[in-house]
């Protein structure tokens, strides 16, 4: 067995996880009167309007921890371009074709810069709205480029979520594993992550 992930990191993905579930919820509650239902399930509407900046804070700080830990291992490589190349053949389980990756492959590398400048965007803009009683109206544009840009970061986190949850959870075997338990097989390192199976064994 090879330890894939130290304990805190585990504990910071999944506070990640979860903290990002609420403001989905809540901020899809908030987005349109069809899933208002969710803030009443979540407390009822003042409660959710309350809550949803105070668990934006937590989210973005555990994301700004993982990039403090994981931003050297998420630097894009020429490996990674080319695993990227063979991308179609990853998701349909043309495994023999995938060119080897190291700790995290291109795809997860992606997820993670993308869901990083997501809640930076989600912050900036959500701290406009979050205090737009003190933006005076002659800065009523930042008022509006505020909420376009909540948008797009919501949006762009979502379709990043939804692909991360989907790899990990059905497409590769083991991959939830990883995060729950620390450790993972060695034969699953050598078939998914061999080039960092190479530097586990050297040191």
């Amino acid at each position: 067995m090879i330890e894939r992930y130290k304990l805190a990191e585990r504990l910071m993905h999944w506070v990640a996880a979860f903290t990002y579930l609420y403001l989905l919820a809540t901020g899809l509650a908030f987005y349109s009167p069809h899933f208002y239902w969710l803030a009443q399930v979540l407390g009822g509407g003042p409660t959710s309007r309350f809550w949803h900046p105070m668990i934006g804070l937590v989210f973005v700080g555990t994301v700004v921890w993982m990039w403090t830990q994981w931003k050297a291992d998420m630097a894009m490589t020429a490996a990674d371009a080319e695993w990227q190349k063979a991308i179609k053949y990853y998701v349909t389980h043309e495994d023999d074709k995938v060119p080897p990756s190291g700790k995290y492959n291109a795809g997860q590398k992606q997820f993670f810069w993308i869901m990083f400048f997501a809640s930076i965007a989600l912050l900036g803009s959500g701290m406009v709205l979050w205090f737009t009683d003190s933006v005076t109206w002659s800065l009523r544009w930042l008022r509006y480029a505020s909420i376009l840009l909540h948008v797009l970061g919501f949006l762009a986190s979502v379709a990043a979520f939804i692909v991360h949850v989907y790899m990990g959870v059905f497409v590769i075997p083991g991959g939830l594993r990883a995060i729950t338990s620390s450790h993972v097989p060695k034969e699953w390192v050598a078939e998914h992550h061999p080039l960092w199976l190479a530097e586990v064994e050297k040191k």
